[in-house]
């Protein structure tokens, strides 16, 4: 189980929304490079980085604040927000960002995945589920599709993806606890890589998830329980990480995107 917190950016700012609710902003850090040092720092493997200002406005807002870390660390580094053409895609990855996340046009251009994969391969293109009760909401969270999450999942697994990061928004920035029925449903209807998202707020949550490991969820996005530190962070690492071939002394030799 890969944990991999999340940096939110908006306007140049590490930020955490409460239930996608940008009028629910906390502010943690002036600089997002800053953040990214210190989880690296307690051992993270893998970075999530999200512009949102670009899942509001359609098009990446904080590319050079994103490339700063990218430069910075070493580490995988997967982005999303606002990613809506190959020309996005193909920026970040050209600058060494691991995988992106598409989210809201994997419901309005459906034909986008298909040739983002094309492009670049199923490994480097990740399609990101926001669903509530069920329905994945999109532009920012603040409109709902109309198709089910488990119809969408399939639709992107008949596109070719292979991995789904699914956060349940109910979920979401309430340090409330996981949404377990949500995610087992998913995972058993798609037989998707899953990667869960949305209100880990302790020990007990992460526990939970690893029930989940034999439906395909294997790694875990985290972001306000450790901005909070509502666990031990670096004990959960070096506990449940201690066998994954991935260095943790900075060195780039071994470090690899995960599957």
């Amino acid at each position: 189980m890969l944990i991999i917190p999340a940096i939110d950016i908006r306007d140049q700012k590490c930020v955490r929304l409460t239930q996608g609710d940008f009028a629910h902003e906390k502010i943690y850090l002036d600089r997002p490079c800053d953040m990214a040092i210190l989880w690296r720092k307690q051992n993270a493997k893998m970075l999530h980085l999200v512009d949102l200002d670009a899942a509001l406005k359609g098009t990446p807002q904080n590319f050079e604040t994103i490339k700063t870390i990218i430069d910075t660390i070493d580490i995988p580094v997967e982005v999303g927000g606002g990613i809506r053409s190959v020309q996005d895609a193909a920026r970040y990855i050209n600058i060494g960002v691991c995988r992106v996340i598409v989210g809201s046009a994997a419901v309005t251009n459906p034909a986008l995945v298909v040739e983002l994969i094309k492009e670049f391969g199923s490994k480097k293109i990740v399609v990101g589920i926001d669903a509530k009760d069920g329905i994945p909401r999109v532009q920012g969270w603040q409109e709902g599709a109309a198709v089910s999450d488990t119809e969408l999942g399939l639709q992107m697994k008949d596109a070719g993806v292979e991995r789904v990061i699914y956060t349940d928004i109910s979920k979401d920035g309430m340090l409330q606890g996981i949404g377990y029925d949500a995610l087992k449903r998913f995972a058993e209807q798609t037989h998707l890589k899953v990667t869960a998202s949305g209100g880990v707020s302790s020990y007990k949550d992460f526990i939970a998830l690893n029930e989940l490991q034999p439906f395909g969820v294997d790694s875990v996005v985290i972001g306000k329980a450790l901005y909070e530190e509502t666990f031990p962070c670096q004990k959960l690492w070096h506990l449940y990480e201690k066998d994954l071939p991935l260095d943790t002394n900075f060195s780039t030799a071994m470090l690899r995107c995960p599957a």
